[in-house]
């Protein structure tokens, strides 16, 4: 891989949220030439002071660069910077890397978008927060064409971390990062509703804390477990069957409705286990739910 950067080695960043702010942050560190813009001004202070050139426009901004990274809340707010006319004949033989978070549907729209327009495209996922950029422990994942993705991968370890490449489908690092999403807001809606039971018994969330860790670290080993059952198909319920976990869901619905606590998750967790000890897989374990959730 090439560790020194190209005469091309400049670098636009469209969109300076808190994350946006941190990548161009890390394009200066790095030396290259960094351009910024963003729809409400007044965001590029501290990036000015540390080198970087404000656009006065978006169209400016794509233009100035070989490479765009484009870093805004969605696809929504990406089209409508993007899909400007002036923007759009700006980006033309240009390469665009969008690491807004969306839908993997929305990837390949824009995908195809960008290919009738003459745009190169690259979609991406931020999976670590702000802070972690231009550090060893980012983690980005890109989609799109391989070539491409190889071309620009100089400039983009900038960023820092680990940088991985996971296919040619355009869509594919958005549904990794859906999925990846999908454990971090269901594990933290049952964080807050532990909180909430814990603190109607007496109990703070620094006590409970190190316990909950505790919990925590048992689930990296069974991920890697049931991804097995799941891709295989053997739900293997011999240590903890179904029925087992639906008894100790029931329990968490009753203590937590016996304060008004609501249990609305839990009791949607509980509903599909019984759905599939209804079906006849009571001896089978959990992850078997992945199975009925995937009938259409």
């Amino acid at each position: 891989m090439m560790s020194t950067y190209t005469d091309q080695s400049a670098v636009t960043v469209l969109g300076l949220g808190p994350m946006g702010r941190a990548l161009a942050g890390a394009f200066l560190d790095a030396g290259l030439r960094t351009t910024v813009w963003n729809r409400t001004p007044g965001r590029d202070g501290e990036l000015v002071t540390r080198g970087a050139i404000t656009a006065q426009s978006a169209e400016e901004a794509a233009a100035a660069s070989e490479l765009i990274v484009v870093c805004v809340v969605n696809y929504d707010a990406a089209d409508a910077i993007l899909r400007r006319d002036p923007v759009a004949a700006a980006l033309k033989g240009r390469t665009v890397v969008n690491l807004s978070a969306d839908t993997p549907d929305r990837a390949r729209d824009t995908g195809e978008w960008a290919a009738r327009h003459g745009i190169r495209y690259l979609d991406g996922a931020i999976m670590t927060p702000t802070t972690t950029i231009g550090t060893p422990d980012a983690v980005f994942l890109h989609s799109g064409p391989e070539e491409l993705y190889r071309a620009h991968r100089p400039v983009l370890d900038a960023l820092g971390g680990t940088h991985t490449h996971l296919g040619e489908d355009i869509g594919r690092a958005a549904a990794y990062d859906i999925a990846l999403l999908d454990i971090f807001w269901t594990a933290m809606a049952g964080y807050a509703h532990a909180l909430a039971i814990a603190r109607a018994e007496g109990i703070t969330g620094r006590e409970l804390a190190p316990f909950a860790q505790g919990i925590g670290a048992i689930l990296p080993p069974l991920f890697a477990e049931f991804a097995g059952d799941a891709d295989d198909g053997t739900y293997s319920g011999e240590l903890n069957p179904i029925t087992s976990a639906v008894s100790t869901m029931a329990h968490v619905i009753q203590a937590s409705e016996a304060h008004g606590i609501d249990a609305g998750v839990m009791r949607a967790a509980e509903g599909q286990a019984r759905r599939v000890i209804g079906l006849g897989h009571g001896t089978d374990g959990y992850i078997r739910v992945t199975e009925l959730l995937g009938r259409r």
